[in-house]
């Protein structure tokens, strides 16, 4: 039994050297897992799952075709890809998970997050986070036609690029007390999170018991994964040409 985890992909037309990455992983490493799971922001944005487009027509097929060879894939919103819905689940065979998830993996307890939750002192976007997950948001988000989607999706991506470069670094990261304190609720020894951008594995107690905290990166010059059996736990690295 081995588990494969990935995160903030951010799947996009203009970077396809990224996406050709993606496909390759799924058809080598992913396939050699039992269990994938994709901590969020598979994609640079997702403005609905009524939104057709050679990308995501190609990813489709790609994780439904992984899904027949008997691996499981797993998925959680991100802060880009938040509109996945039950269509697109459909689609792929993924299942969808609640953010934070709590599994346990050969007796470890770990949690699983995107990790913009542990982001609190980024007290705008925690703002908007929490505006854009209100049911009737997004409800209101999704009845609008899709090209006024796009454009609105555009104009907050430019505003978030302009946000991120005036925060400073501490602000961007998680906070250490929601780490300790999510990490004492849910009364687990590994969490595992993306987000960030800041791949690293952390060593940390929690309640005077050793504990671990490790962050995916996200895929841009190098692909970033855990991969993780009965024997190790890694973080591991593979360039993107």
């Amino acid at each position: 039994m081995a588990y494969c985890f990935i995160s903030d992909l951010h799947l996009q037309e203009e970077k396809p050297e990224v996406t050709e990455a993606f496909l390759s992983f799924l058809d080598s490493t992913a396939r050699e897992a039992q269990h994938l799971y994709i901590l969020g922001d598979l994609f640079e944005v997702w403005i609905g799952d009524d939104f057709k487009s050679e990308l995501s027509h190609l990813i489709k097929e790609k994780l439904l075709l992984l899904k027949a060879t008997s691996t499981s894939v797993f998925a959680m919103h991100g802060n880009r890809d938040f509109l996945i819905g039950e269509r697109f689940c459909e689609d792929t065979g993924i299942t969808l998970l609640d953010d934070p998830y709590k599994l346990d993996l050969f007796g470890k307890a770990t949690l699983l997050m995107h990790g913009d939750l542990l982001c609190t002192k980024d007290v705008d976007y925690q703002e908007f986070r929490n505006m854009s997950r209100n049911p009737q948001w997004r409800k209101e988000f999704l009845n609008k036609p899709i090209e006024e989607r796009e454009r609105m999706a555009e104009a907050l991506r430019l505003d978030s690029k302009e946000a991120t470069n005036l925060k400073k670094d501490e602000i961007m990261d998680v906070t250490p007390e929601a780490v300790e304190e999510i990490m004492t609720l849910h009364n687990v020894e590994l969490l595992i999170h993306g987000h960030t951008h800041r791949p690293k594995v952390h060593s940390l107690e929690i309640n005077e018991i050793p504990a671990q905290r490790i962050v995916l990166g996200d895929w841009d010059k190098s692909a970033w994964y855990i991969w993780m059996d009965n024997k190790s736990c890694e973080l591991k690295e593979l360039p993107i040409a």
